[in-house]
């Protein structure tokens, strides 16, 4: 039931409640009607008079009558804005709290108001000074695109007292430049911010006939992924992110935030998550003054990788922007995109350029045919021909009978009030005149119209001149300050912070983080979910909880990390109708929660037997011990597990035995089974995958890690976890062999020489700096081949110039410590080296080793 519906009900059961009591009858008027306009009006109102700005000048009400007043009272001088603001209520019929709201958020975008004092910060979320101590003015790139007298609509104030433009000649897309968000009655509207030189270049293309593309751009900078952007309309989605870096191993810096956030929402939302839970911090320090700095300090032992991801996952480091393109045209709501947004708005540009040509070029022309005219009547002395004449309609007959022998060449007829102006010229300008100079006014006119003339017939190539000008006055400054990339999604069961125990009650069949007298299973998060075995062949993953029942006589429970496809189960069991044995591996990579499944064949009194969880799919060798019956002459026998395929967990598997057996005893620890796993780079988002995006760095197994080189001349060796971040100065990223060595050409700051090195890294566990440690060192090549080569290119000294030096690094240094100095380059002055192909080399084939044992957790049964 809708409002009016309750209303008339509710209506009617009053009405004959009364008539009831009173037994008197009445004439109900009903509201419903009025009702109905009144909020329609009313929406109306708002949606087209406060909170959508209009598509022809990108403004609304509010924020155009502020521009209007601000015109008015340009002098060129600083206005207090509470002058400002009671000088636009003269339009705006609205308090003066609005108008001063809206008028401080235009001057933060630095954009159209030139401000002075404090005007607030967009970094830290403070507020404005009072009106009364903040001043402003236009900027010059207001007063050049925002206003045309000469081809503005007015309209009648509010109070019939004033008139005001009913849209200011915009002539730029203001609109995605400054962005808007409004909220109306049934709809709103969000348009993001865009760059001002890319909306140009996109303004240029558009004009020349090009496809051209533009996305949001946000004055607190950060990241965004504006793959999903949908031009800006309804459903698109821009996700944009803090940036993070790591200064230490217990310091992240936070130089950036996201857009619709300010530093005092940011640490709050961090705050909040670490009191959850989500992850952990020792402190935070908020530095932010003209640029945002923001310490968060770690305890020791947390990984600064996951916590960047966390922060991204649990906080307001990461939000998710959803734009809607809503504008008023014609007096209505439009939902329209952005690229829709900049074409009308280049178009509407080319048509104010061309009418304040046209204007131009008939007050040109006006002046022309007067100065014409004028040249006439002084040069030909028509003057005297009034001079018998006593009224005032035989001087303009006078003068116009004067002036017909001669306007042949005039461009349209002479008016009275051309004559009438004649009349009005001074004596000393007559007795003054210079035909010469004239003469040169006229040409001088000429010329303009021509230009003018052309302009018109080329006003495409002029809109394009008038853009490009624009960007070369005003664009300096204005870059590009959010960089855009794509993202990984974050998974939050993978960076949350676990922080809870998890627990197991085998016999009762109990899972929970409040059993803590029970067995200890792992540590784990809110959040995650968990996976349980039974021995009667059950499985079920279930969320977390504190206590929950999820079956008898567990065998197994860990936590459940959704996707992987490298954790391999290994099961033997008996079914329960023809006791026969079965063996059987599967991956268990995608469920549904709750549910039961059966890894048996589903008959009444089948057991597990065996079973073992191998997180690199590793695959153990088990001794079979059969009951001892009459007929059955091999009483114990192996199966290695390597020999049964993988498959999927519904499997029935292969029969190991219709005899009944004893116990399984394990006889071999499992290696892995599994392929090395394929890792990439994808230098787009900096991370690594398994996914093919990017370049692959190699195949990796278990023990193979990455060797790490930066630019300011740190090294290490990491395994290749998914999660892991790389620093921006990253000059090498490759699959580590350790017996390959390392070279390097530096330039020492101490000694002032250039210096050789080879190396290889001694340990491993630990990031160390190849080169010294002083201000003026520098990293000039590092190679990673076998053999490798350098060119070094000597500069001129004194006129002369030594011959480029070319060194096969291998044979002028033998590899030697990391901390060595290494061998003097040359004395010379240097000009640039390069690093050059090297030298072919096939490295020796390594034997094969043996695969180290690798833990997993079997479980064997005895049975009765």
């Amino acid at each position: 039931m809708n409002n009016e519906e309750h209303y008339e009900d509710s209506l009617h059961e009053n009405t004959d409640n009364q008539e009831t009591q009173e037994n008197a009858s009445e004439t109900i008027t009903k509201v419903t009607g009025m009702y109905k306009e009144w909020f329609l009006d009313y929406a109306s109102y708002v949606i087209l008079e406060r909170a959508v700005p209009a598509i022809e000048d990108g403004f609304k009400p509010v924020q155009r009558r502020i521009m209007h007043s601000m015109k008015e009272l340009d002098d060129g001088r600083y206005n207090k804005v509470a002058n400002v603001v009671g000088h636009t209520m003269q339009y705006h019929p609205h308090g003066d709290a609005s108008i001063g709201d809206a008028m401080v958020q235009m001057g933060q975008k630095e954009l159209l108001i030139d401000t002075q004092g404090n005007w607030g910060n967009i970094l830290t979320g403070d507020g404005a000074a009072a009106p009364r101590y903040i001043e402003a003015r236009l900027s010059k790139f207001a007063l050049e695109v925002l206003y045309s007298p000469k081809i503005t609509s007015w309209q009648l104030s509010y109070d019939g007292r004033k008139n005001e433009p009913i849209n200011l000649p915009v002539k730029f897309p203001l609109l995605l430049a400054q962005g808007a968000e409004g909220i109306a009655v049934g709809l709103s509207t969000k348009l993001l911010p865009h760059n001002f030189n890319e909306l140009i270049d996109a303004s240029v293309k558009h004009l020349k006939g090009k496809p051209f593309t533009i996305y949001p751009d946000f004055p607190t900078k950060g990241i965004a992924d504006v793959s999903a952007y949908n031009d800006g309309m309804r459903g698109g989605r821009v996700r944009v992110r803090a940036k993070i870096a790591q200064l230490d191993k217990t310091t992240l810096l936070i130089s950036e935030i996201p857009f619709s956030t300010n530093t005092t929402s940011l640490i709050e939302s961090i705050i909040k998550a670490n009191e959850k839970g989500k992850i952990k911090i020792k402190k935070i320090e908020d530095n932010t003054a003209a640029e945002v700095e923001i310490l968060i300090l770690l305890p020791p032992g947390v990984s600064a990788d996951k916590t960047i991801d966390a922060l991204y996952a649990f906080t307001n480091c990461e939000v998710s922007i959803a734009p809607l393109g809503c504008v008023i045209e014609n007096n209505k709501p439009v939902f329209i995109g952005v690229s829709d947004i900049l074409r009308r708005s280049t178009e509407r540009t080319v048509e104010l350029l061309r009418q304040e040509l046209e204007i131009e070029l008939h007050e040109l022309q006006e002046q022309w045919h007067f100065l014409s005219l004028e040249r006439i009547f002084i040069e030909k002395r028509i003057y005297h021909d009034i001079e018998e004449e006593e009224t005032w309609e035989g001087v303009i007959k006078a003068i116009d009978e004067g002036l017909k022998p001669y306007i042949t060449h005039l461009k349209r007829p002479v008016t009275e009030e051309d004559i009438v102006r004649l009349t009005e010229i001074r004596i000393k300008k007559i007795s003054k005149y210079d035909l010469g100079k004239a003469q040169q006014k006229l040409e001088a006119l000429e010329g303009d119209i021509a230009q003018v003339k052309h302009h018109l017939a080329h006003i495409i190539d002029f809109a394009i001149d008038y853009f490009i000008k624009l960007k070369e006055k005003y664009g300096k400054g204005r870059e590009r300050q959010t960089e855009l990339r794509n993202f990984d999604t974050i998974e939050a069961t993978k960076v949350v912070l676990r922080n809870t125990k998890l627990y197991v009650n085998r016999a009762e069949g109990f899972i929970g983080t409040s059993l803590r007298k029970d067995e200890y299973v792992a540590d784990c998060s809110d959040i995650d979910d968990i996976i349980v075995f039974m021995r009667s062949g059950e499985m079920v993953v279930t969320k977390v909880d504190d206590k929950k029942f999820v079956g008898k006589d567990i065998i197994h429970v860990a936590v459940f990390n959704k996707g992987d496809n490298r954790t391999t189960y290994n099961l033997i069991y008996r079914d329960g109708k023809s006791g026969t044995s079965y063996i059987k591996r599967f991956n268990v990579s995608s469920i549904t929660r709750d549910r039961i499944y059966d890894l048996t064949q589903g008959k009444k009194g089948s057991q597990i037997l065996y079973f073992s969880a191998n997180p690199n799919g590793e695959a153990e060798v088990v001794s079979i011990f059969l009951r001892n019956l009459t007929n059955i002459r091999k009483l114990k026998f192996d199966i290695d597990f390597s020999e049964i395929n993988i498959k999927s967990r519904s499997a029935k598997g292969n029969q190991v035995t219709k005899y009944p057996i004893k116990k399984i005893e394990l006889k071999e620890k499992g290696i892995s089974t599994l392929k090395p796993r394929k890792i990439w780079f994808d230098d787009a988002v900096n991370r690594l995958n398994v996914d093919g995006r990017g370049e692959l760095l190699g195949e990796f197994k278990p023990e193979d890690k990455l060797l790490i080189i930066t630019q300011s001349g740190k090294i290490k060796t990491i395994m290749p976890e998914l999660t892991t971040h790389f620093d921006e100065d990253m000059i090498v990223l490759e699959k580590w062999i350790p017996e390959k060595p390392i070279s390097a050409i530096y330039y020492e700051g101490e000694k002032g020489r250039y210096f050789v090195k080879r190396f290889v890294i001694e340990n491993e566990n630990k990031e160390e700096i190849f080169i010294s440690e002083h201000p003026h060192t520098r990293l000039e090549i590092v190679s990673t081949d076998y053999i490798p080569r350098a060119e070094v290119i000597f500069a001129k000294v004194k006129g002369v110039q030594k011959e480029d030096l070319e060194i096969n690094i291998e044979e002028f240094i033998s590899v030697k410590g990391i901390k060595a100095l290494g061998n003097q380059l040359t004395a010379d002055k240097v000009k640039h080296i390069n690093l050059l192909e090297p030298i072919p080399y096939e490295p020796p084939q390594p034997e094969a080793e043996e695969q180290p044992e690798i833990e997993n957790g079997q479980l064997g049964f005895e049975l009765e």
